[in-house]
């Protein structure tokens, strides 16, 4: 089977709409009120010690995936043991993501058409996206991004004559346990999340990319969230923490006389499209771990059965809008930590000693 390769500028792509994702629609920063930017910029930085060990991993490995990386450093026993626990972390977390999106269309879009069949629609097109293959969603993302950033930003200038400044005073005035909350579930959803590359960016060209692409991705990626969270506070003030979708209420609100109303419409398209590509990154990353896992060839074979399952699981998941957005803010960021934090380091630490033993057997040879 032919190495898939992307460049920096689709990975970086790549990344920044899988970051901004179902975040879009749901928001960031918990219960800290007015203070969710805060709790984002918070939770921005305390994801950049973590994005430096996925790209270190990464590049000392340059050209493996979590997958071979777990197997070099614990056997093929151990190795593959961990490798199912990230299979995992990826297909729960694309199965979240579809229902994040039946439950925001069915709601405000489409709310007498069944919700299955919402997700069974995205589940077919990221299943047709990952036999693909990930350069092509690379080239495709590299075409979308710019529109999708236009679009934000056209909608955060038509929505300055709907906010308020004094949304945002005082500033703290939520408790510092509710910002440190918030900045906790901000660094697990979204920052974090990109722990989930360390199944894809193997695909990188040089042993450079890992950090680049890390960094600028992420950190792109939360300027984008944190400015579409302060338009939110700004527009809606502390209505924002009672609703489950503030964007779509926020721009809702957006309108120019007669000319130019139901522009929500556009947030609806850039969460499509976000939630599209992260879905198909976590259904490719849990593809290539079952391949990893079961010897198998090419990781296309499964594709179209583990989509399905994915969209399957994502029917039972929550029980209503209420559980999963309890899950999102309050029990995920705590179920996250290991994928996310605690494993990481732990390879992390074990690649270093594996390349440090490689190292002196060179120098004493």
């Amino acid at each position: 089977m032919r190495k898939e390769v992307i460049t920096d500028k689709e990975a970086i792509c790549i990344l920044i709409i899988f970051t901004i994702g179902s975040t879009l629609i749901l928001g960031i920063g918990g219960d800290a009120k007015n203070d969710r930017w805060i709790s984002g910029v918070i939770g921005l930085v305390l994801a950049i010690p973590f994005l430096l060990i996925y790209a270190r991993i990464q590049t000392i490995f340059q050209g493996r995936d979590i997958f071979d990386i777990l197997i070099i450093l614990l056997g093929k026993i151990g190795g593959r043991f961990v490798a199912v626990i990230y299979v995992w972390y990826a297909f729960h977390l694309g199965a979240m993501v579809i229902r994040n999106f039946g439950e925001f269309v069915n709601v405000v879009v489409m709310p007498e058409t069944p919700m299955f069949v919402l997700m069974v629609t995205i589940g077919a097109v990221a299943i047709m996206a990952v036999k693909l293959g990930i350069e092509v969603i690379g080239r495709t993302c590299a075409y979308l991004l710019p529109i999708l950033v236009v679009i934000i930003i056209i909608v955060q200038f038509l929505g300055i004559s709907e906010m308020k400044a004094n949304h945002l005073k005082p500033f703290f005035s939520s408790t510092i346990t509710s910002i440190l909350d918030g900045a906790f579930s901000s660094f697990a959803f979204p920052f974090a999340e990109s722990v989930v590359f360390l199944g894809v960016f193997f695909t990188l060209k040089t042993k450079k990319s890992p950090y680049r692409v890390y960094f600028y991705g992420v950190f792109l990626a939360g300027l984008l969230i944190i400015a579409i969270t302060i338009r939110n506070i700004l527009i809606l003030g502390p209505l924002g923490t009672s609703l489950y979708f503030p964007s779509h209420v926020a721009v809702s609100r957006i309108s120019i006389g007669e000319f130019l109303q139901r522009i929500e419409v556009s947030v609806a398209f850039v969460f499509g499209v976000a939630a599209l590509i992260k879905i198909s990154i976590c259904l490719f990353v849990t593809a290539k771990g079952v391949a990893k896992v079961c010897n198998l060839n090419d990781y296309r074979s499964v594709v179209i059965q583990l989509g399905l399952l994915m969209v399957y699981f994502a029917q039972f998941i929550y029980k209503d809008i209420m559980t999963m957005s309890d899950w999102a803010f309050k029990i995920y960021p705590f179920y996250a930590l290991p994928f996310q934090a605690i494993l990481p380091v732990f390879i992390w630490i074990m690649a270093e000693i594996k390349k440090n033993k490689i190292t002196a057997k060179k120098q004493i040879a």
